[in-house]
């Protein structure tokens, strides 16, 4: 039984650029460590194989220290280890001014080559972008010789994509390939192994998030390859820091309490976008206030502001004064507004006129 972890896109030397510096900095670092853990868990877990399924740097331009770093790492890992780059860290001199060490293959060809493992029985084949795009899909036309030893595949790319820049895979191509196993980097969502054909291919997505379009737990997949070439697979959780989103409804609620009522409890190492929804009165919600009582409970908190004023507000607008003129100018174009954006625009404008009008601190 062999057993082996799957893993893509790290990204390192991410700019980390909604951060503050100081934080950014400390997460650049805090990436360049990913390298060591995973070869403590490696270790510790007796991993034989290691398939990294490209987009290791963010850029093929990555510091040299970055590069280094990932070398002496991967060479701290008792088992063989696979890279295949892709269209960030495509293949071209920047991989070739680092010593990587003996346990590491990087496959450097964009046609499929195979490196034999007798130990295991097993044959590993692979291929590289050699440029940022890879208009020709990486895996047409190829069928893994039935010799009687298993075989498994790594790519970077995706399935059935429509734009054919970054190495479109069909599904009947996965089926046809005679691989046990098909490791795939690109997609940064986790997706469940899917099975075509005889083969199973997955996407374990990105191993660390990097920003709120990369939310939950992040990590890889650990897997076993049995004497018949059947695969399982587990999904490890492993970034050191999650990005999340709670969207609140502060209706009828001081917007501090509706948040504390939704928080889990173990937020102070991860990154959290809080969104305030509901009706509140005509002053609205002081976020940056919020902000201030609540920040330090978490490594990185935004909190946006997307309530909307509530309808007794805006009956007003009836009143025979100057705040009835102002609230049914405004009322119109709240009626007449075609997207959210500009519904929040219009509730912050009669906010602020009305924080005007009273002579009201809206901070």
């Amino acid at each position: 039984m062999l057993k082996f972890i799957h893993a893509a896109d790290f990204h390192l030397d991410s700019a980390f650029g909604a951060l503050s510096a100081r934080q950014a900095a400390a997460r650049r670092q805090e990436s360049r460590d990913l390298g060591f853990r995973l070869a403590n868990y490696v270790n510790q877990n007796e991993i034989d194989l290691v398939l990294l399924a490209g987009d290791l740097f963010d850029s093929s331009s990555a510091f040299r220290e970055t590069k280094e770093q990932l070398a002496e790492a991967l060479g701290q890992m008792r088992a063989q280890v696979f890279i295949a780059p892709g269209n960030h860290d495509w293949y071209g001199p920047a991989w070739q001014t680092v010593n990587w060490p003996d346990n590491v293959h990087i496959f450097k060809s964009s046609t499929l080559t195979a490196v034999e493992l007798p130990q295991w029985n097993l044959v590993i084949h692979g291929a590289a972008f050699a440029a940022a795009e890879q208009a020709v899909g990486l895996l047409t036309g190829f069928t893994a010789p039935q010799d009687g030893k298993r075989h498994i595949g790594l790519l970077h790319g995706e399935i059935d994509s429509a734009e054919m820049r970054y190495n479109t895979i069909r599904k009947e191509e996965i089926a046809a390939s005679g691989l046990a196993y098909l490791a795939l980097g690109h997609i940064h969502k986790r997706m469940e192994p899917m099975r075509c054909g005889t083969t199973l291919c997955a996407w374990p997505g990105c191993i660390e998030g990097r920003g709120f379009d990369e939310l939950g737990a992040k990590g890889f997949y650990e897997g076993t390859l049995d004497d018949h070439g059947g695969v399982s697979l587990r999904f490890v959780p492993f970034a050191r820091r999650r990005y999340e989103i709670i969207e609140v409804d502060v209706t009828g609620k001081t917007p501090r309490a509706a948040i504390e009522a939704v928080l889990p409890a173990d937020t102070a190492q991860h990154l959290y976008r809080i969104l305030l929804t509901g009706e509140t009165s005509e002053g609205g919600v002081d976020a940056a206030a919020l902000w201030e009582t609540l920040s330090d409970r978490f490594y990185a908190l935004d909190i946006r502001d997307h309530t909307r004023m509530a309808e007794d507000v805006w009956q007003r607008a009836d009143e025979d004064s100057l705040r009835g003129l102002f609230l049914r100018e405004l009322r119109a174009k709240w009626n007449t507004a075609r997207t959210e954006e500009e519904r929040e625009t219009v509730t912050r404008a009669a906010r602020f006129g009305l924080a005007a009008l009273d002579h009201r601190d809206l901070g």
